[in-house]
């Protein structure tokens, strides 16, 4: 090893403990934490807790729950607030969900970027307004006779709809590629679920939330500092002259000597003679 090699390599060595510590910074800012994200950091939490007990407790207490939590049209009738709230604390899939990892994503996002009541209230309007466009025609056709009444329990609850809201929100606060990223994945698996079928209501009620979400965006984004686009930042600093460029202040210049002309002597003469006396 040469010695310029060995220099190269102590100079090298310092910066690779920064570079892991910025990596890790990065990675950390993708994950709820109780002071950055206290709303998704605390509903997690809830989630996780109730994810492990459905996933391990008993499940003669846990199927009950979950019908208990049901927003059915029945359920709506009777105790709307109650079911509206508890249908939300359980995730569909338990831990093996991804509904779980994108909440954790998506909502950290989110509530880095508007903060915590803001996050709350998509949230809260999507899943509320999802639900009830996707539950209440259900409830209008069996009193119409369309219907049988057993349509009117079934099992609905999870966080989907408010996850599916808060993509929508969070598309109109990032990068032109990230957003069409994101929606042309939401709008994918929107486009799945209607195909399939599998849960009508549910596959209805995905593309209902995302729609709330992109028209929350307005809402959420007032009282933001407006970020400065590159083409804004650069006719910005066009606009600023550089201290080059300015032109200096005029300096005094001194006037030229007065030429003597033929016919000034008698003058002089004259001058110089009134200061003598």
């Amino acid at each position: 090893m040469t010695a310029v090699d060995a220099d190269r390599n102590a100079h090298a060595t310092p910066a690779a403990p920064g570079r892991l510590r910025t990596a890790l910074r990065r990675l950390g800012r993708l994950l709820p934490t109780p002071t950055g994200t206290p709303f998704t950091f605390c509903y997690g939490l809830i989630l996780l807790g109730t994810a492990v007990y459905a996933d391990f407790g008993d499940q003669a207490t846990v199927d009950q729950l979950l019908r208990d939590s049901s927003t059915d049209a029945a359920h709506l009738t009777d105790q709307p607030l109650v079911v509206l709230v508890a249908s939300a604390l359980w995730v569909a899939g338990g831990l093996y969900s991804a509904y779980g990892v994108a909440f954790a994503l998506v909502l950290t996002a989110l509530e880095r970027r508007v903060g915590g009541a803001r996050t709350a209230g998509v949230f809260l309007v999507g899943h509320v307004l999802a639900t009830l466009a996707t539950e209440l025609p259900v409830a209008g056709a069996v009193a119409a006779g369309q219907l049988p009444e057993s349509s009117l329990h079934r099992l609905d609850y999870g966080i989907s709809f408010g996850l599916m809201a808060c993509i929508g929100a969070l598309s109109g606060l990032v990068s032109r590629p990230a957003r069409w990223a994101m929606l042309g994945v939401a709008g994918a698996m929107c486009a799945q679920d209607l195909i399939e079928l599998i849960d009508p209501l549910a596959s209805a009620g995905h593309p209902i939330a995302l729609l709330t979400g992109i028209a929350c965006r307005s809402l959420i984004r007032d009282g933001l500092p407006r970020p400065v686009g590159a083409r804004a930042r650069a006719e910005a600093e066009a606009d600023v002259v550089p201290p080059a460029a300015v032109p200096p202040a005029r300096a005094a210049v001194p006037a030229p000597p007065r030429q003597r002309v033929e016919g000034d002597e008698p003058h002089a003469a004259a001058d110089s003679a009134l200061h003598s006396r």
